[in-house]
């Protein structure tokens, strides 16, 4: 899942495509999420006319915004709890266990059909679902706030099952609470202002994560509370993990009940009409997305997806878990994302003049191995990391190198990010718009996650460490090396998994460029009955 941070997974939030315009919707980059809409919705929203009267539905546009905003919120404290483990010192296995988390946006789709067709027309179709879903969203984070400090503080170290179960919970109805504020989006806003759903999206999500990954990991680390916001140091930051779920947990539940008491669903006021909502059968959509699939060109571009991002996971999953290995702090690591927040507005728009000719996979192509050279350079910068460290932390420059790395980063992942989302829009059949984008948006996201998911297992079994200190000792497992210890000695890494993974990913990354990319660009040629639906022949 795309864009990735050094301090992140991955792919933490979606990002949404479907339901919008493609150009429209770049500016939102921690992910792709998808709503599930139909392809006359699709059709209306690429003409709609430039709002002129949005003062009269302020209203409904801050409170889209304030739903995407709490949308954001469990995405990035999702995000944070892999910085915290790792500064626990668990191990990556575990840390590939935790990222499915990330899963549930890449995967919504499978039940973004019965979210859109199932609910009581009494209380409305969105908060049929909104309302329930958030409350368990609020519930959720209270009962996190009094169990997680023992989920990660347990005699045996955090209880990562646990605590992936629980924020598994959390992104799933994430999830589903954003397949229902998308569809509420399109009828909240009258016609000519629903292009600002697109803006309360990309601002409340963007908003919503940085304020449960970055603003939480800085207040939360007594490092920095005591070197910037503080007077008199302390052991803890100003917040504490439990606090800031009991915190949120409290706004979801009360702004969920003023919104099911306070908001009509279908209200309109003076002069509006309603919108008219298109509802298509669940068996419907699931079997439009299976005759979407079996076609031939549509199935070649999507086993394409599923595996041209293998060569990128262990620089995306595992480099930012590993500086902070090394010692570098979290929240500073976190931080960073903070100057890229412009550089991420403005990439999209600049590479989509150069991807909104008949060919834009041409880009896609030429940006793939330079972001495998990129790879190897998070793996040398990783490897220069402990070098460069002083005893107050680190010098100005080396966040600068980490900085300008990223940038760099960014540069690559967004130009094939966009030219691949513009390729999308070009083959999608009209008729059925929403659907077939969302399909391809959704292959796109799980291409990106397992490769992930896979990086972050194999670090550990590729791995080697010896005893020193302890003759006829060894360190090939926990116990073996817990052994070690006890009879004085110590385990040494002698061979890095990252640095193996790095090299493989990049081996495998050229081989798909020369044998595989090629084909990706020759799907450009085939004409446009190749990629229209048979149901609509």
């Amino acid at each position: 899942m795309e864009p990735l941070d050094l301090n992140r997974r991955k792919n933490g939030r979606q990002r949404k495509l479907a339901d919008h315009p493609p150009l429209e919707n770049m500016t939102d980059m921690r992910g792709e999420t998808e709503g599930l809409i139909s392809g006359a919705d699709y059709e209306d929203r690429r003409h709609h006319r430039a709002p002129t009267g949005i003062r009269g539905e302020l209203g409904n546009v801050v409170l889209l915004l304030f739903l995407y905003v709490l949308q954001g919120i469990p995405l990035g404290l999702a995000g944070s709890i892999p910085l915290i483990l790792q500064s626990k010192n668990v191990s990556y296995r575990d840390q590939a266990f935790f990222s499915f988390v990330f899963w549930p946006f890449s995967l919504k789709l499978f039940w973004a059909p019965l979210v859109d067709a199932l609910y009581f027309s009494r209380f409305g179709r969105r908060k049929s679902w909104l309302v329930p879903t958030q409350y368990l969203l609020g519930f959720f984070m209270l009962y996190l706030s009094f169990t997680v400090n023992s989920l990660l503080q347990s005699e045996k170290g955090p209880n990562v099952v646990a605590l992936t179960a629980v924020f598994f919970i959390l992104a799933f109805l994430a999830a589903t609470q954003d397949i229902a504020v998308d569809g509420w989006a399109l009828t909240m806003l009258s016609r000519e202002n629903v292009g600002y759903a697109s803006t309360c999206n990309s601002v409340g999500q963007t908003a919503g994560y940085f304020l449960g990954n970055v603003l939480f990991l800085a207040l939360e680390s007594a490092d920095f509370c005591n070197k910037y916001l503080r007077i008199e140091p302390k052991e803890t930051g100003i917040v504490t993990l439990s606090d800031f779920l009991f915190f949120w947990g409290v706004v979801f539940m009360v702004s969920t009940t003023l919104v099911a008491i306070f908001k009509r669903e279908n209200g309109h006021g003076k002069g509006k009409r309603r919108v008219p909502e298109e509802t298509q059968g669940v068996m419907e959509t699931y079997k439009l997305l299976f005759t979407i699939v079996k076609m031939p060109t549509v199935f070649t571009f999507c086993m394409l997806l599923l595996t041209a991002k293998i060569g990128f996971s262990a620089a995306d999953a595992v480099t930012g878990l590993k500086l902070v290995e090394e010692g570098v702090p979290k929240e500073q690591l976190a931080l960073l994302a903070v100057p890229m927040v412009p550089l991420q507005i403005l990439l999209p728009l600049i590479i989509s003049k150069y991807t909104a000719g008949p060919r834009p996979l041409d880009i896609f192509y030429k940006a793939y191995p330079f972001r495998l050279l990129i790879g190897l350079e998070y793996a040398l910068l990783v490897w220069w990391t402990p070098s460069v460290k002083q005893e107050g932390g680190f010098p100005v420059y080396y966040y600068a190198v980490v900085l300008l790395s990223y940038a760099v980063h960014q540069l690559a992942l967004y130009s094939m990010y966009v030219a691949c989302m513009a390729f999308h829009a070009k083959v999608s059949d009209p008729l059925i718009g929403g659907t077939y984008m969302t399909l391809l948006n959704t292959v796109t996201n799980l291409g990106g996650n397992w490769p992930s998911t896979m990086a972050l297992w194999l670090v550990d079994p590729l791995t080697s460490k010896e005893c020193r200190g302890a003759a006829a000792q060894s360190c090939g497992s926990a116990a073996e090396a817990e052994l070690c210890v006890k009879e004085g000695g110590a385990c040494v890494t002698t061979l890095d998994g990252y640095y193996v993974e790095s090299l493989v990913c990049v081996v495998i990354g050229l081989t798909w460029w020369l044998w595989l990319g090629k084909k990706m660009k020759q799907l450009q040629e085939r004409s446009p009955a190749a990629w229209r639906c048979r149901v609509n022949q």
